[in-house]
């Protein structure tokens, strides 16, 4: 389990009523963690759902049974759903969105005391609606409209970003980068890349005293800044950003991959943090700035952010009305509500999200794909349940475009 996770963990025993995280907590977390696998959220690099080729309707907002089931051949409004398939195989969206890949994970061995957890991708042909093996990239990023991704090569990090061709499969242009990076993310109008730059690898692993496995090297990271790349031109321009607490915090710290990504206007960009405060925003010359409005009541853990309207904000677990939900906030006030839903994936529109949630038998680490409507009390499957075994090809991580 990376520390990603267990963070998210920690999060999750947050929303149910504890005081809020305090800096060293996700430390005290990964001791706990070491002696036990306990309760955990799914992952929030997400994965995609393989399903049989079925369109079905967003649930109708009345009370009853939790689980909509699709009925098979219906053709109904912006939802294709495969209820039946996991990994997936077929096209899985939702209004606005599109399952565009999905990656597992494996560790490799290096030596005695190093390894690294790798990414194997499938990823959606626009021409054929299916999933695709490509075994070629360390990290795949697609653009919005999901005729382009942006890949990176094995052995991270790496001089240079590939911008790949989904129908054809192939690498069309080359935009090399003057210092080294490891991870990759479009603007919501897909002109823009901000590269993550890295000394060394963020996905290595190392054996740590107590632990059974390989994990992540707590509290240290490589990172060195990022760059924001013109994509039409190739163009871009660099900026460090320091790492390290203050006199007024010193235990400040990020994790070993700790990525940068834009906020939903493009003009800023922002990385989380497991310790306080949570997140910091920067702008182009790498210079701290504060969070934007709409914006500052953001979780890094959580995957689906702003919403297309910029009103909401996807929040952490919640655990109140249902056993499994998650809270969704007012952007401006701050104000919770409810929405069924384990983790809160992509939007689907500005009214309902694509999640993770357990099915009838309880096991939290036994998800699929639903679409939640807000307000609502019925969830409608996207795809069959995902394996609870990590590093496995059962267990699958999904990538979400805007189509």
């Amino acid at each position: 389990m990376n520390v990603d996770e267990l963070v998210r963990d920690a999060l999750r025993d947050q929303a149910d009523g504890e005081p809020p995280v305090a800096p060293g907590f996700a430390d005290r977390v990964l001791a706990v963690r070491r002696r036990r696998r306990s309760r955990r959220l799914a992952s929030a690099a997400a994965a995609a759902a393989a399903v049989v080729a079925v369109a079905v309707a967003v649930p109708m907002l009345d009370s009853g049974k939790q689980d909509v089931r699709p009925s098979g051949g219906v053709e109904q409004t912006g939802v294709t759903a495969r209820p039946d398939q996991s990994p997936p195989r077929d096209l899985i969206a939702a209004g606005r969105v599109a399952l565009a890949a999905y990656f597992t994970r494996s560790i490799v061995e290096q030596s005695a005391d190093r390894a690294v957890s790798q990414r194997t991708y499938w990823l959606l042909n626009p021409k054929t609606k299916k999933y695709v093996k490509d075994d070629r990239w360390s990290y795949v990023a697609v653009a919005p409209g999901m005729t382009t991704a942006a890949v990176l090569e094995r052995n991270l990090p790496v001089p240079r970003i590939g911008l790949l061709d989904l129908a054809s499969g192939q690498v069309k242009r080359w935009i090399p980068v003057d210092r080294p990076v490891a991870g990759v993310e479009f603007s919501t109008d897909g002109r823009k890349l901000v590269a993550t730059t890295y000394s060394e690898n963020p996905d290595r692993r190392v054996k740590i005293d107590g632990s059974e496995g390989w994990d992540a090297p707590f509290t240290e990271s490589d990172r060195t800044g990022f760059h924001v790349i013109d994509v039409a031109s190739g163009s871009s321009s660099w900026a460090g950003v320091e790492i390290g607490g203050t006199a007024h915090n010193p235990d400040v710290f990020i994790n070993s991959r700790q990525d940068f990504a834009f906020t939903r206007d493009g003009r800023l960009v922002w990385s989380g943090m497991p310790t306080e405060p949570g997140k910091t925003f920067h702008d182009f010359t790498g210079k701290q700035v504060p969070a934007p409005e709409l914006e500052r009541y953001r979780d890094w853990s959580v995957e689906a952010g702003v919403s297309p309207d910029g009103q909401l904000v996807a929040g952490p677990f919640a655990g109140q009305k249902w056993k499994t939900s998650s809270f969704v906030l007012d952007a401006r006030t701050g104000k919770q509500r409810e929405v069924r839903g384990q983790q809160l994936l992509a939007w689907a529109d500005g009214n309902s999200l694509v999640a993770w949630d357990i099915g009838p038998d309880g096991n939290e680490y036994h998800q699929r794909l639903v679409l939640v409507t807000i307000g609502g009390e019925k969830t409608t499957p996207l795809s069959d349940f995902r394996s609870p075994k990590d590093n496995t090809e059962g267990r699958w991580e999904p990538v979400f475009a805007e189509r």
